[in-house]
């Protein structure tokens, strides 16, 4: 692996965290039958449970951007979850009738994020496969330690 900056990715994992938490705080306070916005319809509990989820992808996304080079397995982790939740969503705005295209803009964002995600970590000197397969590092035993096998 190169040693190129990682630091553009960083920015990109945090900025990720940071859609993610407003999205945590609209699925909290302002998604669900009787809020704001109630079209598809959602039960406020179902709304609370998925910003739960969304804060805990920002949570991720911020711890994980101070050591970046070891969890990169969170960031293939989101970028799976991204992809999925694109395909999911417009795979629903397009084949099931009547279902609403109010999101239709978080599917962009979250193309992008995963785009510059994958951009970033590829121009900082990172295989894809890096991003979803965890890397083994040889395991090192102090020199006094005493012979594991």
């Amino acid at each position: 692996m190169k040693k190129n900056s990682l630091k553009p990715l960083t920015v990109c994992f945090a900025l990720g965290g940071v859609w993610d938490c407003m999205a945590g705080i609209l699925y909290s306070f302002v998604i669900g039958t009787g809020r704001l916005i109630d079209n598809p319809d959602t039960d406020p509990f179902y709304a609370l449970f998925l910003g739960s989820f969304f804060f805990c992808f920002a949570y991720l996304q911020f711890v994980a951007s101070f050591n970046i080079r070891k969890y990169l397995i969170v960031v293939g982790c989101l970028i799976s979850g991204r992809i999925l939740y694109i395909l999911l969503l417009y795979g629903f705005m397009l084949f099931v009738e009547g279902f609403p295209p109010v999101f239709w803009f978080t599917g962009i964002v979250d193309g992008l994020l995963t785009f510059f995600t994958l951009l970033t970590a590829t121009r900082g000197g990172l295989r894809i496969k890096e991003l979803f397969v965890p890397v083994q590092e040889s395991l090192q035993y102090p020199s006094n330690a005493a012979d594991p096998g």
